[in-house]
């Protein structure tokens, strides 16, 4: 890739925002397409890297939608995450240098390689880099933080409302609508995820439809009612 494509791909990048520092001029903003080395497209069903794999790269996600998995001892898929564009994936390699988990594409997608070393490199030379880096993964840890807290004292209703509205609300940060998307993922891998069977999953989104909370036609859903969902997920203590 020539350095033009590689500054079309990092510092004109709509997504720019989501996955880069902020507040660099022109010319920092430059040196910073120094950590992009090229981009890779990943079909639908491809793992981007694997668990066991050795760690060399982030990726920032440009298209498309993954979901991260490992596999239990019994060698069933447990789904540990769903990512989308412009957010950041690979960070679970850097504590032993090889990647925990598995990273698969559910849709077509295209992805930003950037390689550690070239991010370690730049962060000494800019230490707001080095800042948005330990800032990713202190999200990655309130994320995870925040699954425990679903899997551990929430109803089904609950962890699905909180799912939802999760995802809608990372959506309409990309520009996309605040009340309607399409699942990438199956509801198996949504009842993975939330710790639930795929019967209780299924079961849970045809309750909210006919209480008039959501619209759902196969993989399209439309929020009818957010506060109603809102209170699903934080109900109101009693008093």
């Amino acid at each position: 890739m020539t350095p033009d494509a590689i500054k079309v791909a990092c510092s004109n990048c709509n997504l720019r925002e989501l996955c880069m520092p902020v507040g660099f001029d022109l010319a920092d903003l430059a040196r910073l397409d120094e950590v992009v080395a090229t981009r890779r497209k990943i079909k639908q069903g491809q793992t981007l890297f694997n668990s066991g794999e050795v760690f060399t790269s982030l990726y920032a996600i440009r298209t498309g939608f993954f979901k991260t998995s490992v596999s239990t001892e019994d060698g069933r898929e447990q789904v540990t995450g769903f990512q989308m564009a412009g957010e950041i994936m690979g960070l679970d390699g850097i504590v032993n240098d090889h990647h925990s988990c598995n990273a698969i594409a559910l849709e077509d997608a295209e992805v930003c390689v950037m390689p550690f070393s070239n991010i370690e490199d730049l962060s000494r030379e800019f230490p707001v880099l080095q800042r948005h880096v330990h800032k990713i993964m202190s999200r990655e840890i309130v994320r995870e933080n925040s699954v425990m807290l679903l899997l551990g004292n929430m109803r089904a209703e609950e962890r699905l409302a909180a799912f939802l509205l999760n995802l809608v609300q990372r959506l309409h940060a990309r520009g996309f609508s605040k009340s309607e998307f399409v699942l990438r993922m199956t509801r198996e891998e949504i009842g993975s995820y939330l710790g639930m069977k795929l019967e209780t999953v299924s079961r849970t989104f045809s309750k909210f439809s006919e209480e008039g909370v959501i619209e759902v036609k196969q993989r399209y859903v439309r929020i009818l009612d957010p506060d109603a969902l809102q209170k699903i997920f934080n109900p109101q203590p009693c008093i």
